[in-house]
């Protein structure tokens, strides 16, 4: 069994760790509210197949380079943690309290953890509640790091690629991150996290452009 849960892709685990809680929570309740709540464990197999419950790093870095301001970004990690480095934006709830907030029933929630575990269960216990616009990033911050961050292309890349790579190299450097190219496996690339502070300016291209603000009267 622990042999064919380790062969399972990361969003498969998730999905099995979800169903487990929902069968939890059924049988034996809300360990956070003291009550019961009901679990429709089919409507929750059937998004994470279809892979509604997250966003792609990609995605969030797009959204906040346009200053989207429909969403709320939690940090689940520890205090420490998130003082270290935190995706910009984002707000530090940690797990156990969670439950403890109340959002508002139109606001879309983004959770995020170190790897994706935790915020798996945060997102189950916020559908449990009864919230609807609660999605994961997928593969957490680890996948920030890899895919805004610190992005690497090897130096055989198809034409796609690099100019795939071009773009990301922009959104990765907004970030602060430090973007490779050369041989995989020659690359050492020094992860230091970037300074929490939002760069002010340079914002890179991302598919729209803001519209220029008009000077004058």
């Amino acid at each position: 069994m622990k042999n064919l849960f380790g062969q399972l892709s990361l969003n498969q685990k998730i999905a099995v760790v979800t169903l487990l809680l929902g069968l939890i929570a059924i049988f034996a309740g809300n360990p956070y509210q003291g009550n019961y709540t009901r679990i429709d464990a089919k409507e929750i197999a059937l998004i994470v197949q279809k892979e509604l419950d997250h966003i792609t790093a990609e995605e969030l870095a797009d959204w906040i380079i346009k200053e989207k301001s429909d969403f709320r970004l939690i940090d689940l990690r520890s205090e420490n943690e998130f003082s270290e480095y935190h995706i910009p934006k984002a707000e530090n709830i940690q797990l156990i309290d969670l439950n403890n907030y109340t959002f508002l029933p139109t606001e879309k929630i983004i959770l995020y953890s170190e790897g994706g575990i935790h915020s798996a269960q945060a997102w189950f216990l916020m559908i449990a509640r009864g919230y609807k616009n609660v999605y994961m990033l997928k593969g957490g911050l680890d996948e920030w790091k890899e895919k805004i961050l610190f992005p690497i292309i090897s130096e055989n890349a198809t034409p796609d690629e690099i100019k795939n790579f071009e773009r990301i190299k922009e959104v990765s450097r907004y970030f602060g991150g430090s973007p490779q190219t050369g041989k995989i496996e020659d690359i050492r690339v020094k992860k230091e996290l970037p300074k929490l502070e939002m760069p002010a300016q340079g914002s890179p291209q991302t598919g729209t452009q803001k519209k220029k603000k008009k000077e004058g009267c």
